[in-house]
């Protein structure tokens, strides 16, 4: 049977998902763009910032916000205190004094948060050499930046079917809200929720945006991204879904992707 879908698991201690960072302002969505799962996946597959990277635009993905986290800001300084041959380079390729010297940004992070990424596209192959790469990256992957590495593996499983209904049964690493049978989770996606699988699943709002992180090229000198949309929504799940944290979860996980579904689901 050919791969129809992809699971990701995007878990680590801080995450950073840059949509307008300019200067010295680096700020971080408050889920993963696509601009940075398409990074992700090239890394993995080895690809430099220069190569095309157009076969990978085909790929597309629906995020479910499992967690989402804290914003943390970064109060950021490089080059403060070194000799000025050391300091950091200007435009023109000169060395700054060292009165200008100490460079400043703020830099924010989304802290403890988590996303399930349900990865689609037309063609099968792609999918299969995605899989292969993430299980077997050659550079290491990261959360948006270097400074970000994963809890753990990034692939969770591979699918002979749509992956979004596994996506939306999977265990949730939060804690059971008191007295509560339903909890809200929201869901992002390149695609609008009104085709399937969801009609008729309790969506409690629905959502149009759009952002410009549809990358053209990851090139130092010429990186170029276009707008693109994004459909947003919120569904009421079963509260008994949560599975708290840390090994609970993991464990719950693990037990839930071995029970495979008939129609095909292969732990990674």
């Amino acid at each position: 049977m050919s791969t129809a879908g992809l699971l990701l698991r995007l878990s680590g201690p801080l995450q950073s998902w840059g949509e307008r960072s300019r200067f010295n302002e680096r700020d971080t969505n408050t889920a993963p763009t696509r601009s940075g799962l398409i990074g992700l996946i090239a890394a993995a597959l080895g690809r430099r910032r220069d190569e095309d990277i157009g076969d990978l635009t085909a790929l597309s993905f629906t995020i479910r916000i499992d967690r989402p986290g804290t914003l943390l800001r970064d109060f950021h300084t490089v080059g403060g205190g070194m000799p000025r041959r050391l300091t950091v380079i200007t435009a023109e390729g000169k060395r700054r004094s060292a009165e200008t010297a100490t460079l400043i940004s703020d830099r924010y992070y989304l802290a403890d948060a988590a996303f399930t990424v349900a990865v689609t596209a037309p063609d099968p192959q792609l999918l299969d050499t995605c899989a292969a790469a993430l299980r077997e990256p050659r550079w290491p992957p990261y959360l948006g930046r270097r400074s970000c590495p994963p809890s753990g593996p990034i692939l969770l499983s591979t699918l002979e079917h749509d992956p979004v209904p596994p996506l939306i049964a999977l265990p949730l690493p939060r804690k059971h809200p008191a007295n509560e049978s339903t909890i809200s989770v929201e869901f992002r996606s390149d695609t609008p929720f009104d085709t399937a699988p969801w009609p008729g699943l309790p969506v409690t709002e629905q959502i149009y945006t759009e952002a410009q992180d549809e990358p053209i090229s990851f090139s130092p000198h010429r990186r170029q991204y276009r707008t693109r949309p994004v459909y947003r929504c919120h569904l009421d799940l079963p509260a008994d879904q949560c599975a708290d944290y840390g090994t609970a979860y993991l464990r719950k996980l693990h037990e839930h992707l071995a029970a495979a579904p008939p129609n095909g689901s292969t732990p990674s």
